[in-house]
């Protein structure tokens, strides 16, 4: 079982911890441990009920009323008021709880849903970014336990990887050409994913190289596709050193224009030599594709 301290709660209710505290001692909707020291600690069953508070409070139900509900109560009014809304903020609500009860069909109908009314590249901006955003840092610091991790990324890594496969290959010459990959070292492909289907869709040809593509490996595609565009994302900070890494790729290979994203490149100010350009979110990318 996770544990979260009352900050962690706010960062991914988006309750003031503040707020979470009067509702406690109002309300007694949470029971939280203590540590010897009297601090409070949560675990999954108080962050699902949490949330499942939030969601029910967006749709306009006052808490002194949902705290007199059940859990079995709390979960059937959730499931019937989100059959009724797509609202991002309610699907990304429910797939925090379907990633901690580890319920892959809850996760798929949650998100599949939103798909089917929003379509695939909004379900992916508005819903599965901002998921990954608010409980990214949670996983960095260990704070969720990494199965989860594992768990929703392959869950939509499988929807990315279909969603990319269902688009059609083309076989013009005169298309610009894209080498997409993850440095050695880097695993977390998903915004890789998404970009290169948006480049695929686009009309360009990529060439997707995925996780932890050595530096040598890196020059014999280059030489072997002449690129018009190269494409990586870094998101670990064990990784070697961005900035380092970004001056020796654009010093090697002058010809291409080098795209890069990822967190570990907007928590920086890197001065980019002068093929290189940032991308930090996907309309960035939008602008990188139409010039």
């Amino acid at each position: 079982m996770a544990s979260y301290s009352i900050k962690e709660l706010e960062r991914l209710s988006g309750i003031k911890a503040h707020t979470i505290r009067i509702w406690e001692k109002r309300y007694a909707i949470l029971k939280p441990n203590r540590t010897d020291t009297n601090i409070r600690y949560y675990g999954d069953t108080e962050l699902k009920r949490l949330l499942n508070i939030v969601i029910l409070n967006n749709f306009g139900i006052k808490i002194s009323k949902i705290s007199k509900l059940s859990d079995e109560e709390m979960n059937d009014k959730v499931r019937e008021l989100s059959a009724e809304s797509s609202s991002p903020g309610n699907s990304i609500e429910n797939l925090i709880i379907a990633m901690v009860e580890m319920n892959e069909f809850k996760f798929d109908k949650i998100l599949s849903r939103y798909i089917m009314y929003e379509g695939f590249e909004n379900a992916v901006v508005n819903v599965m970014f901002p998921f990954f955003e608010q409980i990214g840092i949670l996983w960095q610091t260990g704070k969720i336990n990494p199965v989860h991790e594992h768990f929703v990324s392959n869950l939509f890594r499988q929807k990315l990887i279909v969603a990319i496969d269902n688009l059609t290959v083309t076989d013009s010459k005169n298309v610009e050409k894209v080498v997409l990959f993850l440095p050695e070292g880097e695993y977390h492909e998903l915004a890789l994913l998404f970009y290169s289907y948006l480049m695929k869709k686009a009309g360009r040809l990529i060439y997707y190289l995925g996780c932890s593509v050595p530096f040598s490996d890196l020059e014999q595609v280059v030489e072997m596709t002449e690129p018009d565009y190269m494409f990586l994302s870094t998101t670990s900070s064990l990784n070697t050193n961005i900035k380092s890494y970004i001056n020796k790729i654009a010093k090697k290979f002058p010809n291409q224009i080098i795209g890069v994203t990822g967190l570990q490149v907007q928590n920086k100010d890197i001065k980019a030599p002068q093929n290189v350009i940032k991308v930090s979110s996907p309309a960035d990318m939008s602008k990188f594709l139409k010039s």
